[in-house]
């Protein structure tokens, strides 16, 4: 394997603002022992603020950059041809009274949904009849089914979620997991597509 380097490039790296970005961060390398740790060093890409959050690097690129300080090695890519560089800032500190405000129009949005819903659904009727069928009696309120319906109501989707607060549950990921994970694909395809520039070519470029 001598004079060969396998190189693959890792889907989304994060970096600071300023940075510069390297080879070893950039991709997993398998190379000569003599040579894999300088090659770790090798400046890929210097983070500006021209390049705000998110930057993709190609591997084209990347290959011009090892042989302007190896010609000689024999480069094997595998994997991905493009790598996402996301640029992480310095977060604000989140004002309280913000906060609060954000949390109690989600909380009052969450609730009206649901006694909605049950309006819609006639929810108040069902547990009156279930009432009914269970006792033999009458009652308007029956808090025999209501209170354990709320209990079950909010457990059921503690399980659905897959998350008390920040805790997880078990090791599978929840279904809202899965669709942010589908959605930050379809994010990322759409980035290197769009703001790739070594694969777009205008009718003005030569």
């Amino acid at each position: 394997m001598e004079g060969i380097l396998y190189i693959r490039l890792r889907h989304r790296v994060q970096v600071r603002e300023g940075s510069m970005v390297n080879l070893g961060q950039l991709a997993q390398l398998i190379a000569p022992e003599d040579r894999v740790e300088d090659l770790r060093q090798i400046q890929i890409h210097q983070v500006t603020p021209s390049d705000k959050n998110i930057i993709v690097v190609d591997v084209m690129k990347v290959i011009r950059e090892i042989h302007n300080d190896y010609p000689d090695l024999d480069i094997q890519t595998i994997g991905p041809a493009q790598s996402i560089i996301e640029v992480i800032y310095e977060k604000k500190k989140v004002s309280l009274p913000l906060f609060i405000g954000v949390w109690l129009l989600l909380f009052v949005g969450a609730a009206l949904a649901i006694m909605n819903f049950h309006e819609d659904v006639s929810m108040r009727e069902v547990h009156q009849k279930l009432y009914h069928f269970v006792t033999g009696g009458v009652d308007p309120h029956p808090l025999l089914f209501q209170v354990p319906y709320s209990f079950g109501l909010g457990f059921g989707m503690i399980l659905f979620f897959n998350h008390v607060f920040r805790k997880r549950l078990n090791e599978e990921p929840s279904p809202l997991e899965v669709e942010m994970f589908n959605y930050q694909q379809d994010l990322d395809q759409y980035v290197i597509m769009h703001e790739n520039k070594e694969s777009q070519k205008n009718l003005d470029d030569h």
